[in-house]
């Protein structure tokens, strides 16, 4: 009796710490520097350059020097605009595709120790990766590799100036969290007099996988973004937009005849969307300028704090990272429009997600994985806890009691990432006159989902019901929300 006891709990204990143990990986998997950017969500791209001066979008390359003189440059009142906004990081311009570099390299005499700036001392790009992080913001830049205003542009010769000049950036201002990289490659431009069209071959001409072990050398927690990856794609527009289903995965493909991907390339109907099982974890960045263009131009008009909230639920509640163009005037200062929509958008963001309606829940789930991912952890604020599973169940249901009724029209749902993407299709059921009703059907949720109700709902008990997944399945959070009015 006493031998068939001790068997009976040994087969009861190997259960048990069988279940203990963490899910096993799904797919494509994100780095550390992937995850630390996941974190970030809403970020800044700043273009200030000789362009702002011509009321421009895109310098020819042949403006003077003394041109860019702004009359009263103040980093701090960017990054303060941009830290009330939201943001959490910045990535400068720090070279455009007018070659005008905003710090005093040694790589070319178009840079900003030729103008008036500082009395020809200055250097922009410190300034502002200085007060970026004094604010607590991340700092990132963007050195375009297409070059209007350098005679070597085209030639052999050019690689070696872009390559130095990446190095001066990645040496002298701390750790990055993004190296930006776009696609514009090639064409007319003032290249030292010249005054004409140079075309170059984008998958061969910058030696991208040399150039990029610079990047991977120098600063390992820099993201690299480009069309293509390497760690964040773009989204394939610059409405600031991901799509409905969006998955952090991607695959890059080469353009017809070439073995490679390669910025500029990537124009892809997937982009978007991204790939389910894609090779790689490669979440979309959204990009979008808070006025109508990159540059300031007086004529334009910021987007208002609504517009901008609702961008926010489509990239950073679709799992991407929201990209917001910053234009300085000619000041060298953000519109005071700027600084209230930004301000206003900051505090909409804020307040509606301040207050997690479901805190006091009590949830039921019809599967646990064991004590150590308790259900509860979906209400803890921590990303780094999660409920999961058991092994054999891909899928299950959560049924939230609220405890009183609660309205909302915002749903929050987040995976436990760093196991990957798991969950493929799930849908939403709120309690309403002793029926369950269906308010949502969903596909991806990734690293955040945010559900906007067209309308706002009441009731005391929700159902989440995860009806697709390839393995078992894991959420880090859950809540709802009221957009504030």
């Amino acid at each position: 009796m006493i031998m068939r006891l001790l068997f009976i709990l040994s087969i009861f204990f190997s259960i048990n710490s069988f279940a203990q143990k963490p899910p096993q990986p799904y797919g494509a998997l994100p780095s550390k520097r992937q995850l630390a950017w996941h974190d970030i969500e809403i970020y800044g791209l700043i273009h200030f350059t000789p362009t702002t001066f011509e009321n421009k979008e895109w310098g020819f390359g042949d403006a003077d020097p003394k041109s860019f003189n702004p009359t009263d440059f103040n980093a701090d009142q960017i990054i303060k605009a941009a830290k009330a906004g939201g943001l959490k990081g910045i990535i400068l311009v720090a070279k455009h595709h007018d070659g005008f570099a905003l710090w005093p390299t040694k790589t070319t005499d178009y840079n900003i120790s030729k103008s008036p700036f500082r009395n020809g001392k200055g250097d922009l790009v410190k300034e502002i990766e200085q007060t970026a992080r004094k604010n607590g913001l991340k700092f990132g830049v963007y050195c375009s590799p297409w070059d209007r205003n350098n005679p070597k542009y085209g030639t052999s010769e050019y690689l070696a100036t872009y390559q130095a000049q990446l190095k001066e950036l990645y040496s002298n201002y701390c750790e990055l969290f993004m190296s930006w990289h776009d696609g514009a490659n090639g064409g007319d431009g003032y290249y030292g007099g010249a005054r004409e069209v140079r075309s170059i071959d984008n998958t061969t001409y910058y030696d991208w996988d040399n150039t990029w072990a610079i990047t991977r050398k120098m600063q390992p927690m820099a993201n690299i973004f480009s069309d293509i990856g390497l760690d964040i794609r773009w989204v394939g527009n610059e409405n600031g937009n991901a799509a409905e289903t969006s998955w952090e995965t991607f695959t890059p493909l080469p353009p017809e005849g070439k073995n490679v991907a390669v910025p500029g390339q990537a124009n892809y109907p997937q982009s978007p969307e991204g790939i389910r099982n894609g090779k790689f974890w490669m979440p979309a960045e959204c990009d979008v300028p808070l006025r109508n263009g990159w540059f300031y131009h007086p004529t334009e008009k910021p987007k208002t704090p609504e517009m901008l909230f609702d961008l926010y639920l489509k990239s950073v509640g679709r799992g991407a990272g929201l990209d917001l163009g910053l234009a300085p005037d000619t000041r060298g200062q953000l519109h005071e429009d700027d600084v209230a929509s930004l301000k206003a958008f900051g505090d909409l963001v804020k307040h509606t997600f301040a207050n997690n309606l479901a805190q006091d829940a009590h949830i039921v789930p019809t599967n646990t994985r064991g004590k150590n991912y308790n259900i509860v952890t979906l209400l803890d604020n921590n990303k780094d806890s999660y409920w999961a599973t058991m092994d054999q169940v891909h899928e299950a249901s959560l049924e939230v009691d609220l405890k009183s009724a609660k309205t909302f029209d915002i749903i929050s749902l987040q995976e436990y990432i760093p196991l990957g993407q798991r969950i493929e299709a799930y849908n939403v059921e709120i309690f309403e006159k002793n029926k369950w009703k269906k308010i949502y059907d969903g596909t991806s949720i990734g690293a955040k989902r945010l559900i906007k109700l067209d309308t706002p709902v009441t009731t005391s008990k929700i159902r989440i019901n995860i009806t697709k997944s390839p393995v078992c399945i894991t959420l880090s959070e859950f809540g709802i929300h009221k957009k504030t009015e």
